[in-house]
């Protein structure tokens, strides 16, 4: 994994940051180009979401535990420049209460969204095929569809034409990046492999939380269980 010499991923040496999609050792696990952000988003949503859970649920309770654990490492190492960026952030979120306030936390704090923290993609200035839309005669159905998707891009391109065009969530400035000792630390501390395998549990573990919410685990089995049926499993007095 990222610690061997052989499959280290890339550092740059000036100034020691885990470089972007380069190997981590693991098949098929780039290193994250923001690892903190992406996973505070993912603790934060799943703490939202467990919520719906009754408090007395074993399940809501040692999920809520393990989430606030990581999330308080993460919120306890911070990338150099974090609080410089913070200001800016927060002067760009008062200066377009429109776009951004949803944002604004009732504590003052702000909460990103998802494709605030993902790796800008640029457009290449190409056109291909799959970017057109489908000619032909087609079913009913597939041309009042079409007709609904221009409709919407007529309004959309009118309402930027009358009260000018908002910034998006992706037009805010990324937080800075960890660097790799702090990389290294936060992994020491969470003690469950890369970051990268921490984030994939994370998003998993709020995939989970929406599974479990839709069948409402906590509550009993519609058939009770006939009397007996466990007790081949319970140890009572052997060790």
């Amino acid at each position: 994994m990222r610690p061997s010499s052989q499959l280290q991923a890339t550092v740059k040496s000036a100034a020691r940051y885990l470089e972007a999609n380069t190997p981590t050792g693991l098949t098929g696990l780039p290193t994250h180009p923001s690892p903190r952000p992406a996973l505070l988003f993912a603790y934060s949503r799943t703490l939202r979401k467990l919520q719906q859970l009754p408090k007395s649920s074993v399940y809501r309770q040692s999920c809520e535990a393990l989430t606030k654990h990581r999330t308080n490492v993460l919120q306890e190492i911070k990338p150099p420049g974090h609080e410089e960026w913070l200001q800016r952030v927060r002067k760009a979120i008062e200066a377009n209460p429109k776009a951004y306030g949803h944002l604004q936390r009732e504590d003052g704090s702000i909460e990103f969204e998802q494709n605030s923290i993902q790796q800008k993609i640029s457009w290449d200035g190409k056109v291909t095929r799959k970017d057109a839309e489908p000619a032909g005669p087609g079913t009913q159905t597939e041309a009042e569809q079409k007709g609904r998707r221009i409709d919407q891009d007529v309004a959309h391109e009118d309402k930027i034409s009358a009260e000018g065009e908002l910034p998006t969530i992706s037009d805010l400035e990324v937080e800075p990046a960890l660097t790799a000792d702090q990389i290294s630390e936060v992994e020491n501390k969470i003690g469950a492999g890369l970051i990268e395998e921490v984030l994939q549990v994370a998003e998993g573990e709020l995939m989970l939380v929406e599974e479990m919410f839709a069948s409402r685990a906590w509550e009993d089995l519609e058939e009770q269980s006939p009397p007996g049926q466990w007790e081949y499993f319970d140890r009572g007095d052997r060790v």
